[in-house]
């Protein structure tokens, strides 16, 4: 049996500069840290040459073409396991339209597991880019690529996208107090609002040419993010989220609503300095950065939405469990 645990992951700026049609432009530039949230990719041999799927729903078939659950079949492919084997998904998190990067964990879990039921290691490197051929070139998501490689490297990173489509993921240096501190600073709201991120990212891509001044703003916020962190300069941090979600908010009409409109606006008017929905927008989880002291008046001013307490997670993919025969 196998199990591998896969971070999720929140970004602070430069989302949308990790699509390929800007970073082959323009070269493209995010902030991303993993949480303290999973993934778990459970995979174990059958005794018969049975493929058998466990997620939201059951699937047993004979061979590897007839499995719906696209990532599982795809990332199968890849890794050439095409037989006798049983493969279950388990999240910390809903499961759809979270914003938390959760089908790129999903793939790089895959490919992880899979790796080690073969008996063969692989870099992160080596995951996050297979991961982002399967979604990107095979399954045609209108995606970036920055999920998949925070998942695979973990930590807190300055992650930039090259025009030659070369990706150099870098640590971020900062004291273990400091980042403690920063760590401390973050909250995450579930909106309750489930969407189709694919719909929005599909706008979101389609829109890039006409963007790309608002686009440069964003990356260029993924500068001052990163040395903000550096510097120590903690709320500065969260007065750029807040401008990044505001030129976020023009890439697609659907990344925000009434909804998330209000429930943003009660927070800052609590305390709160910034914030972003995570991921798409449109639904999912609201991520703020509010010093601790007025934590507990934005908790008030959010008592309808459940709140998840995270922690910035220093690793990425690994396996906690590896009892091959």
């Amino acid at each position: 049996m196998i199990i591998v645990q896969t971070p999720l992951r929140i970004s602070f700026a430069g989302g949308g500069t990790d699509f390929s049609g800007y970073y082959r432009r323009e070269g493209g530039c995010v902030v991303s840290t993993a949480i303290d949230k999973y993934i778990y990719v459970i995979i174990k041999e059958r005794f018969d040459s049975n493929i058998r799927i466990g997620y939201s729903r059951t699937e047993l078939v004979d061979k590897v073409e007839d499995i719906e659950h696209e990532l599982v079949r795809e990332a199968m492919k890849k890794v050439d396991v095409r037989y006798g084997i049983e493969i279950a998904t388990m999240a910390d998190i809903p499961s759809e339209g979270s914003g938390l990067g959760s089908s790129s964990s999903v793939t790089v879990a895959l490919l992880h597991a899979l790796y080690t039921f073969k008996g063969q290691l692989v870099t992160p490197g080596q995951l996050a880019r297979e991961a982002c051929e399967i979604e990107i070139e095979i399954l045609g998501k209108p995606i970036g690529k920055q999920d998949q490689y925070i998942a695979a490297y973990g930590g807190l990173r300055r992650i930039n996208f090259r025009a030659d489509d070369t990706v150099a993921v870098d640590w971020i240096p900062m004291p273990e107090e400091q980042k403690r501190r920063f760590s401390e600073s973050l909250m995450l709201f579930y909106t309750g609002i489930t969407r189709k991120a694919d719909k929005i990212l599909a706008e979101q891509k389609d829109n890039i040419a006409e963007k790309l001044v608002t686009l440069d703003k964003m990356r260029e916020q993924a500068d001052e993010v990163y040395e903000a962190l550096v510097d120590g300069n903690l709320n500065r941090i969260g007065r750029v989220m807040d401008a990044g979600w505001r030129h976020k908010k023009q890439l697609a009409t659907t990344i925000s609503n009434t909804h998330i409109n209000a429930y943003y606006e009660a927070a800052l008017d609590a305390g709160a300095i910034g914030g972003k929905v995570a991921g798409a927008g449109g639904g999912g989880f609201l991520l703020l950065f509010c010093p601790p002291d007025r934590q507990a008046a934005v908790r008030h001013a959010l008592s309808s939405l459940r709140e998840l307490p995270i922690n910035l997670e220093r690793d990425g993919t690994k396996v906690i469990l590896n009892a091959r025969r």
